[in-house]
């Protein structure tokens, strides 16, 4: 019982977390030409500042060898560019150039409105009792 509960459970996270990532990737390949990974390394960058790969995969959750990919993608486009660290030069940060700037402020707007309609099926209770769940999931040794 206990099994059978906990793999219902874990299917139905997937499948919506799926769903949802699927209308959310769709819009932003439709509105930049983007994927999850590359939005995701423009708004950090946009938020945090410029990143070394390490931080970078960190933030968003990617593998280094992912992250090499999806940056070079990004470079390609000069929407980011690498840069040596002044203080350590083995140490590459990645930093938002102007184009990317730009785009990442053309549509994070929309992109939050999506989120933010995507998670108004819940009334704002469960959003809040969504959060914390998925942070003890997240949290779990």
């Amino acid at each position: 019982m206990t099994e059978i509960r906990a793999l219902n459970a874990y299917i139905k996270l997937v499948r919506a977390s799926e769903l949802v990532f699927g209308r959310i990737g769709q819009n932003l390949r439709a509105e930049g030409g983007l994927t999850l990974s590359q939005f995701g390394v423009l708004e950090a960058l946009w938020h945090l500042g410029p990143l070394c790969q390490r931080d970078l995969g960190l933030k968003i959750l990617k593998s280094s060898g992912n992250m090499t990919m999806v940056v070079d993608n990004l470079e390609k486009r000069e929407l980011v560019d690498r840069r040596q660290n002044a203080e350590d030069r083995r140490v590459t940060e990645f930093h938002l150039m102007a184009k990317g700037r730009a785009l990442i402020k053309e549509i994070f707007p929309r992109h939050a409105a999506q989120i933010t309609e995507e998670l108004g099926r819940l009334t704002a209770a469960e959003q809040k009792q969504l959060g914390a769940l998925c942070r003890k999931l997240g949290l779990a040794d």
